[in-house]
């Protein structure tokens, strides 16, 4: 055997980086989806405690806040407003940009939602001590 082949036919994949992540992802979705509250995806929930927090924000800044592309955040919050969970209008200051913001509805589900999303972060992490927790966060953190 070439080294070439050796070093092929060591490779494994359940010990590689990626394939570890995408498993954790995995597990991570199928927790959210099962336990979120009134079919929130991540993006939504994402968005929407973005826009709790900071109250208004033009599209393109809760894309940047929500690590979300243009096509993406567009897609989430169309989707907030059809179900009347933001509102989007123009900017007073710059007619070629819309603000977002949750309406009163928005405001209460995601109210009930956070608490659901600690929830689920307590989950995905439960196999883990507190001391593993938050040094997974960090290493991740420097990773992204």
């Amino acid at each position: 055997m070439t080294g070439k082949q050796e070093e092929l036919s060591k490779y494994k994949l359940s010990s590689q980086i990626g394939h570890i992540l995408r498993k954790a992802s995995q597990r991570h979705a199928a927790i959210f989806s099962s336990s979120m509250v009134e079919d929130l995806t991540p993006t939504r929930f994402a968005a929407m405690v973005i826009l709790f927090q900071k109250q208004t924000l033009s599209q393109n800044e809760l894309g940047r806040n929500t690590a979300m592309d243009a096509a993406t955040i567009k897609g989430v919050v169309d989707r907030l407003k059809v179900r009347e969970l933001v509102s989007v209008n123009p900017d007073p200051n710059d007619a070629r940009r819309n603000l977002i913001k949750l309406t009163p509805q928005g405001t209460s589900l995601i109210s009930r939602a956070i608490p659901v999303g600690c929830d689920i972060s307590e989950e995905t992490l439960a196999p883990l001590s507190p001391k593993e927790r938050k040094k997974l966060k960090k290493l991740l953190k420097k990773i992204a």
